[in-house]
């Protein structure tokens, strides 16, 4: 999953795909269109992209999160035992975040 910037008429969106094999799903966020052209334009607009990147983040999270839910409810119908180890590899390791 890699976000991107893409231009929605005037208005540029950060966006992130999510692809498997049974399910797919495109994460937006809209950005502000701000004047980049100062210094304190460019600051603005960085401040509200890393904004944007946090709430896409959080989307994604909320939404792997459910997947994982999903996938240990069917296990545990089927009666297969969950490995969390598995799981974190296939959905992506819970740690800390650097923050910068």
């Amino acid at each position: 999953m890699a976000p991107a910037t893409e231009e929605k008429g005037d208005m540029p969106v950060l966006t992130a795909s999510y692809s498997a094999p049974n399910a797919s799903k495109t994460f937006e966020h809209p950005l502000p269109a701000i004047d980049t052209s100062s210094a304190e334009g460019k600051a603005e607009y960085l401040s509200a992209l890393r904004g944007s990147v946090t709430n896409l983040q959080d989307q994604i999270n909320t939404f792997l999160t459910g997947k994982m839910e999903e996938d240990k409810a069917l296990a545990a119908a089927a009666g297969q035992k969950i490995d969390d180890k598995k799981e974190e590899e296939r959905y992506g390791e819970e740690g800390e975040e650097e923050e910068g």
